[in-house]
């Protein structure tokens, strides 16, 4: 018997990283998966780790900053699942660069998928929570949207904003028995962390007091902390996850 037996859990950015780390812990507690991507195909490995597993799975391509997607996504989970227990809004991208060379369309890609992306989710999804009077919302953030970092102005605001989303939404929603939090991961081994120089990531090494980077599977443990009712009374949160690099 896992904590979420029963429950329906939509993970989005799921075809791999954090994503899919979520999709696979979530599934080793019992739920069944409904897994986004922007791309189906990309969601092919997690989905066959989901279903060796017993649980039941979905895949459905969304591009989160696209209403029409989105609202279609959440329709074709609902058709086929009756119901969304849990969603973990992870889809995300970087856009690096200064401030004074930042051109106008990579600021508004990174808005428009991980700030605009979590908030056409979230209304999506949380319709459909209140019919149910529950139901539980949780926001990947990232350290970034409380502390800033010089060349990720795009990331940090999109983050930050994210943070208050989150805050917001726990605010409307509580009365009808929805919880919204979120995670605020620091520096995390995944394909997107890969692509950094060697001296940025010795730098952000020596920053980080536990001497290690995060894994996914560091991530994936803290959402099934707030996915299950041993975080019942928690709702409108950051968890920080960092190894001490923010306190």
């Amino acid at each position: 018997m896992g904590c979420l037996d029963g429950k329906i859990a939509l993970v989005t950015g799921a075809g791999r990283g954090i994503g899919r780390a979520v999709a696979e812990k979530l599934a080793s507690e019992g739920a069944d998966l409904a897994l986004c991507d922007v791309k189906v195909e990309w969601l092919a490995e997690t989905e066959a780790a989901v279903k060796g597993m017993g649980r039941k799975v979905i895949s459905v391509a969304a591009d989160v900053s696209k209403a029409a997607e989105v609202d279609a996504a959440v329709d074709a989970v609902q058709a086929a699942c009756g119901r969304i227990d849990i969603l973990v809004n992870n889809a995300g991208i970087t856009r690096d660069g200064y401030l004074a060379r930042m051109s106008e369309e990579d600021w508004d890609a990174v808005l428009d998928i991980n700030l605009k992306g979590t908030f056409l989710m979230t209304k999506a999804v949380a319709k459909l929570m209140m019919k149910q009077k529950s139901g539980n919302i949780i926001n990947i953030a990232s350290i970034i949207g409380l502390i800033g970092n010089a060349g990720q102005c795009n990331y940090a605001a999109s983050k930050a904003g994210a943070i208050a989303l989150t805050k917001s939404t726990a605010k409307e929603l509580a009365s009808r028995n929805i919880r919204a939090n979120a995670i605020a991961p620091g520096f995390i081994e995944t394909k997107m962390t890969d692509a950094l120089p060697e001296e940025i990531r010795k730098k952000m090494l020596d920053a980080i007091p536990m001497r290690r980077f995060g894994l996914p599977a560091d991530i994936a443990h803290a959402v099934l902390f707030l996915a299950s009712d041993a975080s019942a009374y928690l709702t409108g949160q950051v968890l920080s996850v960092n190894g001490g690099m923010v306190m």
